[in-house]
């Protein structure tokens, strides 16, 4: 089968979309983020790229903490919301229940079924976005979402973001378990 050369674009999947939340001017504030992934396993390191101009990172860069809160599916709208209107303009500490953790400074969401809170350890500048590195100080997870001690993810169905048709997706069917289906082609 031929491929077809793109031009280079962020389009790795899946995507989550996330709500990154951070204290600016003493209130909570969310931006939605699907530009979110892994950057280390031990210690625990996410990386968030934003947009220089959103709200919510002079909240991140102030107080060195922000929380990346996972929505489930059921909440696109709410989520959405968040993304379509700036904290420059609207309100939006009151539009969840919000928590905070042991760090203090990073709004967590009551209602999303798992919340990373994180320490700011690194902040990379590149033309119009911010890559914030942080390390994950803790995990809260509704006991709804879990197997075991575990968070599932069948159970908090997880939002997706695609970028080539900027729909919101929800995961789908198992294919197989992880370092074992690899071992038939020994």
């Amino acid at each position: 089968m031929a491929k077809k050369k793109l031009s280079p674009k962020p389009f790795m999947y899946p995507k989550p979309a996330v709500l990154v939340g951070s204290l600016v001017a003493g209130k909570p504030n969310f931006m939605v983020i699907a530009n979110c992934g892994i950057a280390g396993y031990d210690p625990p390191i996410i990386g968030v790229s934003s947009y220089k101009k959103h709200y919510t990172n002079q909240g991140i860069r102030k107080e060195k903490t922000f929380s990346v809160n996972i929505p489930s599916a059921s909440m696109a709208a709410i989520t959405d919301y968040c993304g379509i209107y700036s904290g420059h303009k609207v309100d939006k500490s009151s539009v969840f229940k919000v928590f905070y953790g042991e760090l203090k400074t990073a709004p967590l969401i009551q209602e999303c079924p798992i919340c990373l809170e994180c320490r700011l350890i690194k902040t990379i500048a590149f033309k119009d976005e911010y890559l914030f590195l942080g390390e994950i100080a803790a995990i809260y997870a509704d006991a709804k979402c879990m197997t075991g001690d575990k968070p599932d993810i069948k159970k908090a169905d997880p939002l997706i973001y695609s970028t080539s048709d900027k729909k919101y997706y929800r995961i789908g069917e198992e294919v197989g378990n992880a370092y074992n289906i690899g071992k038939k082609w020994l």
